[in-house]
């Protein structure tokens, strides 16, 4: 699901870079792979173990940011003779390289998924695999997990069909030229057809009471004085449709998966009424509008990412994702892994699994053999079924992995912006106070939208909840000291 996408604009010295590659250093982020790893994987690359089925004849393209070469899907879109559409999509099939067991196994469960910095990423697999031999890189045969995906005209799903193919790709395109294409009406129809899917796909979505957010993201740019901002790039919405055709994708993959009594989902509980109302606090800090009425869904489809502090809220509503986790059940085991009673993913309103991105995420390998075997009615693979205990715990370390270099690399960013303006007065809205330090809290301000940890006097006033107040800036060093707040 959705994270806090950020970018830096900035020279390797900077700065802002070089807090990021201590934060790295200090956390023991790792920056390579060992030589075994490297030495299997570029063995694996030369031999990797290619299905019989051949689908080179589907002319499936890419869609991606601009220079991505971790290309984990590949579509063909193209309307059914008896009424509705029919879905090709080619999932990358790391499976076809990685041996159970083997070092770069070893590996991928240690890494467990991709890292994201706003300066660099960091692979979970060696590039020479997830930038270069699984990759659906254009022009190149590569093995493939093929989903069918056969929809009526209300884009609903009502066949599915999965197995493993050789694919090949035809062209690499991103979603600024997809999006003109098709604004333009150049777009030849397999392209033309993901916005009327992805458009049945959305109000589908709004029909079942789901969200999906397009997170905008966040640019932090250093100026030729030196002084920091900060900027959002709007998702197009190409990027809106394409991603409901991995989301449709994975909730056919989790139905697969429910009917044949085994499987992983993934899983998101309601949030609590403690996060809704603290949200609540960061809308009117934001001046966002939110009758007490309006279902929070209604509100976010409502908002407008290209509006700075639209798209400062949209950050903050990725702390409701908070609690996801994965759910493995197992038909041979209904004692320790019974069916869930309810398999509903909250944002989504529907049964989901991550089977989209394997070369990003560990767990996608595994819901992809899952899901193959539930289609042809076979027995899911020894090598799974022996990881699956497992997965769920190394899946949510990896997110905590993750969600603290998020948090990390926010306060470095909102550090950097105020690390020159020690001293200066903010308008500021109060959206937390400690209970047992009611002087003491956290605000948020109006512009630049940065949170940060407030602190007045013990004998001083509590802070006023939910209503704004004035801060003075005490502290903001990148990688050195958060931000830190005082009543003005």
């Amino acid at each position: 699901m959705a994270r806090r996408p950020m970018h830096v604009t900035d020279t390797e010295r900077a700065p802002l870079v070089s807090a990021l590659r201590e934060l790295r250093g200090r956390t023991n982020v790792p920056t390579g792979f060992a030589a075994p790893v490297l030495a299997e994987a570029e063995q694996a690359a030369r031999r990797p173990r290619m299905p019989a089925h051949d689908a080179t004849d589907v002319p499936l393209f890419t869609i991606d940011p601009p220079g991505s070469t971790d290309l984990d899907q590949a579509m063909y879109l193209a309307r059914r003779k008896e009424g509705g559409f029919r879905v090709h999509y080619a999932i990358a099939d790391v499976a076809a390289f990685v041996t159970p067991g083997g070092a770069l196994d070893e590996e991928a469960h240690a890494r467990v998924m991709t890292l994201y910095y706003p300066d660099v990423r960091i692979p979970l697999h060696p590039p020479v695999l997830g930038e270069g031999a699984a990759s659906l890189l254009p022009d190149h045969d590569r093995p493939a997990v093929l989903w069918q995906l056969d929809l009526d005209g209300a884009g609903e799903v009502v066949r599915t069909d999965v197995r493993r193919a050789v694919v090949r790709s035809r062209a690499r395109l991103d979603y600024a030229g997809v999006q003109r294409a098709i604004d333009s009406g150049a777009a030849e129809e397999p392209l033309s057809l993901l916005k009327e899917i992805g458009l049945r796909r959305e109000e589908l979505e709004r029909t079942r009471g789901g969200i999906s957010l397009n997170v905008p993201e966040q640019e932090v740019v250093r100026r030729d004085d030196g002084h920091y901002e900060l900027a959002y790039r709007a998702p197009l919405p190409v990027e809106g449709w394409n991603a409901q055709v991995s989301l449709m994708t994975g909730m056919a993959g989790a139905q697969l998966m429910l009917a044949a009594g085994t499987g992983i989902l993934r899983t998101l509980p309601a949030a609590p009424e403690s996060a809704i109302d603290r949200l609540r606090r960061v809308a009117r800090a934001l001046g966002v509008t939110w009758p007490e009425t309006m279902p929070y869904a209604v509100v976010v489809r409502a908002l407008d990412p290209g509006h700075p502090q639209h798209a400062a809220f949209l950050q903050e509503c990725t702390a409701l994702l908070r609690g996801a986790g994965y759910r493995i059940f197992d038909r041979d085991r209904p004692a320790l892994h019974p069916r869930p009673a309810d398999p509903v993913h909250a944002a989504l309103a529907a049964p989901y699994a991550h089977c989209t991105a394997p070369l990003r995420r560990l767990v996608d390998r595994y819901t992809a053999e899952l899901c193959l075997a539930a289609s042809s009615g076979a027995a899911a693979p020894e090598w799974v079924r022996a990881a699956m205990d497992a997965l769920p715990q190394e899946m949510e370390r990896g997110a905590r992995r993750a969600a603290e270099a998020e948090r990390e690399c926010v306060d470095l960013i909102e550090a950097a912006l105020l690390r020159d303006r020690i001293g200066e007065v903010f308008d500021a809205y109060v959206i937390d106070v400690i209970d047992s330090r009611p002087t003491a809290g956290t605000v948020h301000l109006y512009d630049p939208a940065v949170v940060g940890h407030v602190e007045g006097d013990g004998d001083g006033p509590p802070l006023p909840l939910g209503k704004r107040m004035q801060v003075r800036v005490i502290q903001a060093n990148p990688g050195r000291e958060k931000v830190w707040f005082a009543p003005a």
